[in-house]
């Protein structure tokens, strides 16, 4: 039998995997429908399901990675944050019985230059000392008593002086005053009594000299004492804000009532007994260069004026020894720390049993 030609084009495209598609006339374009015939998707070409999959998970795994990065950051703040605050405490706790260990060292180096007859450990008209520890070091203010006014029988007219050379307005300062006068009168103490037939009320005298705190127009900055802006146009390198003293540092139960200690007594005090301000100055810029002697002080009297014969030097049965600490770290270096503590202390006159005795004791205070 003769294969004619449809019969053998026929066959020569049956057995073979690709589609056989006749080529195209000239001029002739394919349509959709011979694309969809011979394998060709119609549309946009979409991306298989496995790549988005893949993407998703990509995505996923970045978010936590964020997230736990995030945690971790946090953590690592918090941890950083207690461990500088347990060495800020640990530093304090330190600092404290470094603070203790110096004020009972002056106490007692204090009691030995008095009574022994060679060289003294601290020298007299000291009014701060300081100390080197292997462990740190302590800045050991002595401030007696002597260097105060008596709250309860200090004159008004010096009272007025004080509380007005403390940056106190008159106006205040008057009616600070006559709180004061009254709180110790017996006028004041009748007024807390009950009224009936009685023999005149005692003095209403303080006993401590925080009972100033209620006074009326005694605010806490008068009391203890702020800081306030520098006058003028401070240079450079020049504090902007200087120590303006309080009530505290001026007055006390146990003050003077006649003479006051020279080397540590406060510049409101010496304006309170009536010295000018540049005796004030004078006797100021003397003892910063060196402890005040007899001789130096007779040196500076025409220049204070008769207010100069309240002065005087020593007198150190009774005073406050306040001691500021600062540990050393173990890479050598002083921490920022500081811790200060102070006592009041007595010296008892020879004979009795226990020379030194601690009249108060001031956990938490301040210095300078």
């Amino acid at each position: 039998m003769a294969i004619t030609k449809e019969m053998w084009r026929t066959h020569s495209c049956v057995p073979r995997r690709h589609s056989c598609r006749r080529p195209l006339p000239q001029g002739e374009e394919a349509s959709s429908g011979d694309s969809t015939r011979h394998g060709v998707p119609p549309g946009p070409v979409r991306a298989p399901r496995s790549v988005t999959r893949r993407g998703s998970a990509l995505l996923m795994v970045l978010w936590i990675s964020a997230a736990l990065a995030a945690i971790a950051f946090s953590l690592a703040n918090t941890v950083r944050g207690e461990t500088d605050r347990t060495s800020t405490e640990l530093d304090e706790v330190r600092g404290y019985y470094l603070a203790t260990g110096a004020v009972d060292r002056a106490a007692v180096e204090l009691l030995w230059s008095v009574s022994s007859q060679g060289e003294r450990k601290i020298k007299d008209g000291s009014a701060w000392v300081d100390y080197t520890f292997p462990t740190g070091v302590a800045h050991v203010e002595l401030i007696p008593e002597t260097a105060k006014l008596d709250v309860n029988s200090v004159p008004p007219e010096r009272l007025m002086r004080l509380v007005t050379a403390l940056g106190v307005a008159p106006v205040q300062a008057m009616e600070i005053t006559l709180g004061i006068v009254a709180r110790r009168s017996a006028a004041g103490g009748a007024a807390s009594l009950s009224a009936g037939p009685s023999f005149p009320a005692p003095g209403a005298s303080l006993q401590e000299v925080e009972e100033l705190l209620s006074v009326r127009g005694i605010t806490p900055e008068i009391f203890y004492g702020t800081y306030v802006p520098a006058q003028g146009n401070p240079g450079p390198g020049a504090p902007r804000l200087i120590r303006r003293s309080g009530l505290v540092e001026c007055l006390s139960v146990f003050g003077s009532k006649g003479q006051v200690d020279a080397n540590t007594a406060d510049p409101a005090v010496l304006a309170a007994l009536g010295l000018t301000p540049d005796g004030v100055q004078a006797l100021l810029r003397q003892r910063r260069i060196a402890p005040l002697t007899p001789q130096s002080l007779g040196e500076l009297a025409p220049m204070l004026g008769p207010a100069g014969q309240t002065l005087r030097l020593g007198g150190y049965s009774i005073l406050t020894i306040r001691a500021t600490a600062r540990v050393r770290l173990a890479n050598g270096q002083l921490s920022d720390m500081q811790r200060t503590v102070a006592a009041q202390v007595k010296y008892m006159p020879s004979g009795y049993p226990t020379p030194i005795h601690i009249l108060r004791w001031y956990d938490t205070t301040w210095s300078n």
